[in-house]
């Protein structure tokens, strides 16, 4: 599991699953051997990442850092580096 909660939001969770369905939906189809099946399962998946994309735009999506948070990450950084640590 990622330690920066990387992929843990409703965005990514909505998008993933939709995205699931239509994959899931082009496999029943392709089995089926119907194209046009197929090819909406395909249509489902797209709509899945425009779905997660556009839930990230309007604010659902992983949170960006502030410039005091990168500023203090740099400064941790240089800290360490100047003490013979391994960085961060």
């Amino acid at each position: 599991m990622s330690a920066t909660a990387h992929g843990h939001t409703p965005a990514a969770w909505t998008g993933v699953i939709i995205s699931f369905i239509g994959f899931c939906v082009s496999g029943v189809f392709m089995v089926a051997a119907n194209p046009l099946g197929f090819w909406g399962g395909i249509v489902i998946v797209l709509v899945g990442g425009v779905v997660g994309l556009a839930m990230s735009r309007t604010g659902l999506g992983m949170p960006k850092k502030s410039a005091e948070q990168l500023e203090a990450r740099e400064q941790a950084t240089l800290a360490a580096r100047a003490h013979g640590r391994a960085s961060v």
